[in-house]
This record gives structure tokens, sequence and C-alpha cells, in this order.
């Protein structure tokens, strides 16, 4: 089933090889754990979901999430077989990264079910129930975020609460789109109930793990998909309110910039509300390896720590993405000429050197794009500026899923609710504290359009936009990516996407194992 079967025994096994500290990164001996003797104490049930920071995300956000909802969104070029499909809408049920992506969210499913439905009757006496808690509120939100994602991506799943309830009958059909939303709020509802409240401040050691204002802020999220304007302005006016966040750069931050937000240092910083937390523990698949697919590598100059890089690049349908006095443009696109006085790369193959000139469009190399992605990438290992690198040339910077920034376009946008223009007081102080950090002057009034507009170069990069084109009209979304370059600097390639491209095909090699999967889905019974 969608691979979920495959899945079961390792999640069990997930849960038992999960790293013991704060931190991610002390794991337990991987022949010595088991799960009544493992969970005796306090520490080793926090530590429960460590693994689902990191490893069961890897095959998902390697390449898959960047070749769909990047490359397939107009956001970013690559010319490369195994990545390439969206960028004429030609990825079908045979693409081994369609198959690695669709396998690791049922593995967060898997190993989050393991946790909700069997934790608690493996802890011993001395554990704290408010511990206990929190660790099956965490696999909840994991759960919630893992169903958002499929439902987004392919419409149409199983729901599947207990991977045990299926073993013997894995043929299962799956369920309408309205029943998986009305999972994912339940489940953010129940991480809600059972997280710890926070307050992110400038121990970032403390900030690696979701918190009651993690699930709010993604429940509000949901809502606005959903275009529950209501549920969504009020869930993050509360967020908002609660003060947990804190835009970095902005007031409540001012030491810092944007392009901060995407440095080791800053990991876990106060404006992340949810992010992979990448670990160079010498397993593979354990680490980022944003730094190597992004950025520049040829002859003359490279900020990957591999033999390669470059592997995707920005489109041509970026070049013009930010106005001028955009301090965003230059920590997410690198144009011939910028400069990056902090940043190390190495020159002629040989020597490493700390800032550089970006080279020009002809030499820049990666794609043959002109141009490349800044955002994520912060050349070779320096130090503590770069953090830890492993023997794949992966490194430990995280991989924000949710930002403050992009809850307060969420509130602007909420309180709009489908009008023409909005000058609600809130709405504009939510928005323009994203734009102000940006060095861009306030608006009066604003439009769909701008907030549209305002998200794709704040989270450019990021994974957004391609969802942001699913939700609005087919039509509207048709007509942008019709008109986007989707080629590179020398040659100009126009593709048309049609309604079927918004959703993904299932895997070929589930859907043979569950022909059910292309049946009509069918209504959930919640219990």
């Amino acid at each position: 089933m969608k691979r979920i079967y495959r899945v079961i025994t390792m999640a069990v096994a997930c849960i038992m090889l999960a790293s013991c500290a704060e931190d991610f990164t002390n794991r337990p001996p991987e022949d010595a754990i088991t799960l009544d003797s493992y969970y005796a104490t306090d520490e080793q049930v926090a530590s429960a979901t460590n693994g689902m920071y990191s490893r069961t995300w890897f095959q998902f956000h390697n390449k898959f999430f960047f070749a769909v909802a990047e490359v397939g969104s107009g956001n970013m070029y690559s010319g490369s077989s195994d990545v390439s499909a969206m960028r004429n809408f030609s990825l079908n049920g045979s693409d081994a990264e369609l198959n690695a992506g669709w396998g690791a969210l049922w593995a967060n499913i898997a190993q989050a079910n393991s946790i909700i439905n069997f934790l608690a009757d493996r802890v011993g006496p001395g554990v704290s129930p408010a511990v206990l808690d929190n660790t099956i509120g965490e696999a909840y939100f994991m759960r919630a975020t893992a169903y958002f994602y499929l439902v987004r991506l392919w419409g149409a799943v199983p729901i599947i609460e207990n991977n045990l309830d299926y073993v013997t009958a894995p043929q299962i059909n799956t369920n309408r789109v309205e029943d998986v939303y009305h999972l994912i709020e339940m489940d953010y509802q129940a991480a809600i109930e059972r997280l710890v409240e926070k307050n992110r401040g400038s121990n970032y050691s403390a900030n690696g793990h979701v918190s009651k204002g993690s699930a709010k802020a993604m429940l509000a999220k949901v809502y606005l998909y959903e275009q529950k304007y209501p549920e969504a302005k009020a869930l993050a006016a509360e967020v908002i309110n609660s003060n947990e966040f804190k835009l970095l750069g902005g007031d409540q931050v001012p030491g810092k910039t944007f392009g901060d937000l995407f440095t080791y240092p800053n990991n876990n910083n106060e404006e992340s509300i949810f992010a992979l937390q990448w670990v160079t523990d010498g397993n593979y698949g354990s680490a980022s390896n944003c730094n190597t697919q992004f950025g520049i590598s040829t002859a003359a100059v490279t900020t990957s720590n591999a033999s390669y890089g470059g592997v995707f690049a920005p489109s041509q349908d970026v070049i013009d993405l930010y106005d001028a006095g955009d301090v965003r443009k230059h920590e997410t696109i690198m144009f011939p000429g910028d400069s990056y006085p902090n940043m190390k790369v190495m020159v002629n193959g040989t020597t490493p050197q700390v800032g550089f000139t970006v080279p020009s469009a002809a030499d820049i190399g990666g794609q043959g794009a002109g141009i490349a992605i800044k955002k994520y990438c912060q050349g070779i290992v320096n130090g503590n500026a770069t953090g830890p690198i492993d023997a794949w040339a992966m490194m430990e910077n995280n991989t924000y899923i949710m930002r403050y920034a992009e809850l307060l376009l969420i509130h602007a946008e909420a309180t709009l609710a489908g009008g023409g223009s909005t000058s609600d007081a809130a709405a504009l102080e939510s928005f323009n504290a994203v734009r102000n950090r940006a060095g861009l002057a306030s608006l009066t009034s604003i439009t769909f359009d701008d907030i549209f507009l305002e998200r794709r170069r704040e989270l450019c990069f990021e994974g957004d936009f391609w969802f942001d084109l699913g939700r609005i009209p087919r039509a509207e979304a048709t007509a942008i990516m019709a008109a986007q370059n989707r080629g590179n600097q020398w040659t100009a390639e126009y593709f048309t996407p049609d309604s079927s491209d918004f959703l993904l095909d299932y895997p070929d090699n589930e859907v043979s194992k569950n022909p059910k999967l292309l049946e009509d889905p069918v209504p959930y019974s919640f219990d």
C-alpha cells in the first residue's frame, strides 16, 4: 500500500533507534535498545521523536521536494534528468524521486502512528505524564504535516491511523480529500492540546522541537487552504499575540537580518516555527544536501563541498521577481557581480578563499541559468560559520517547513478573506512587517495579488509556491505557469499545464500492489 506496509516494521525500528539528546545527535546503540527497556526516563521518552525531525524526511527533502515544489512552480530550473520532469509537467508514476518522496511521507505517518498508539504502554513508572503527553503531541504534529503534504500533492490518499490494522488486508481505498483535511485538523488540535508552550528566545538550542504555537500556526495554514478564513485569522492572531515567534531582523530582533535566517549559527532562531533538524552523524540521510545541490560549481569557483554542485538553479522567471531595494534578492539569488564577503569558496579547484564575487553569467555553471541559488547555499565548510559536514558533503543547516514571516502573511490573507482589498490595521501591520524587514515601504491597502506576490518573494526556494498555485483558480494558475520562461539563459521554453498536472500520479509500483488506489475515494469513518 503506497509503501505503507513496508514501513510498518521500519516505524517500530525508528522508534527504537531515535536519538537520545535534545540536540538530535546522541543516538543509542542500534542493537541494544528494545521498546520495553528503552523508555524508562523522561529523557528517553522525549527523544522518541528526534528521528522524525530529519531521517524520516530525508528522501522527501533531498530532491523530490524541490523538484516538484520549486521546479514545478517555475521558481527553479534544472536540466538534470532525475529532477527536471516538472519543468515540462511530464512527471509520472515511474519516477524514482516521486516514489522516494511518497515513501518518506508514509514513513513519517507510520512512525507517528507507532508513537501515538503504542508509546504510552511502553514507558516506565518514572516517566512524567507531561513529558509523555508532549512526545505524543509531537507525533500528532508530524502525522498532520505529512498528510498535509500528501493531500496537496496527490489529493485523495488512504487515511491510516494505525498501520497494524492493515497488515492482513493491505489493499485499501483512498479517502476523500475533505476527510483527509478533517484528519489533519484533528491531529493538529490533538497536538495543540498536548504540546508545551514556548517562548523562542536567544537560546536557540532549546528551540528545535515544535511547540503548542507551532501546531497553532500550522493549523492556521491548513484553515487558509480550506478557505476557513475566520478560523485562520483567529488562530494566526492568537499566535502573533503570544509573542512566541519573532521576525529575525524585525523590530523585536533588530541585530539580525533576513540573510541570517539561512546560516548555521541561526538554526532554530526566533522566527522558526517548524524546521527539519539535520545532523552529520555519519549516516547517509541524516543531513541536508542543499548546499551541494544549490549554488555554483565550475572549474574556477565552487560553493560546494562535493565534487559537483548546482543541480538546481533559479528559473529565468525569477530574475525580475524582486523590486529595487529588496534585501531578499541578494540573499535568495546570486547574480553575476554580486559579492559575498563572508562566504567561503574553492577557487580553481585547489585554493580556499573567504569572500568572492559571483562570476559572469557564462561562467556561473550549474544548469546554464546564468544565476545561482543563494538561499540555503552556505559555501564550503568554514568552522562555526557553516557547521560540520559529513562524508557526502551534507551539512546541518536547518530546512524551514514554516517560519513566522509566513504566519504574518497568512494573518493578512485571512483578514482579506477573499475580498478585493483591505485596509484593516492589523492585516497591514502583519503584511508590512514582512515588507519592512525586506527594506520596502509600507502599503496602506493590500489585495490578494499583493499578498500572493509577497509570499513568492519571501518564500522563494522554500517549497511553497507550487502549493500557492494549487489553491488559486486553475485558469489563473495555468496562465501564470504558461507565461513563465522555463528554459535556461540561452533557450527560452514555455509549457502549459493541464488540470491533471496539479496533482501527481501515484507511484506505479504501489498501484501494482494496491489497485484500489485508482478507484474512487470513499468516506472515512472517524470513531
